[in-house]
């Protein structure tokens, strides 16, 4: 699959609009995604996404290992090496697509806390 690298604007700011939740590779959740490099586990976090006059929910995926320490809803972040991923699937007959988004870590904005990987 080709990976976009996704460019931003100065002015383009994020927030958090919920904790990390954890990616499952299969349908029972009980088997954690991990990254394939690394293993690290996957987290997925909703940012808003705000541009110029519009603001944006997304969905990004970032290993354990880029989550900022102490991470809350509503904290200003800034995604590192955010990548988008086109997918498409069948499924029942029906057509589903999107935009899948992950990101190397997350960065808070304004007083940046370690990494996990870093404590």
């Amino acid at each position: 699959m080709p990976r976009i690298r996704v460019g931003l604007l100065p002015s383009t700011s994020f927030m958090t609009g919920n904790l990390p939740v954890p990616k499952y590779a299969d349908a029972e959740k009980t088997q954690f995604a991990v990254d394939r490099e690394t293993g690290a586990k996957l987290f997925t976090v909703t940012v808003f996404l705000m541009e110029d006059d519009r603001a944006e929910a997304m969905k990004i995926t970032v290993p354990e290992t880029g989550l900022p320490n102490g991470l809350k809803p509503g904290m200003p972040v800034m995604p590192v090496e955010l990548f988008a991923t086109p997918w498409a699937r069948i499924f029942n007959g029906q057509l589903s697509d999107g935009i899948a988004y992950r990101a190397e870590r997350l960065d808070l904005v304004g007083g940046a806390a370690p990494t996990a990987d870093a404590a």
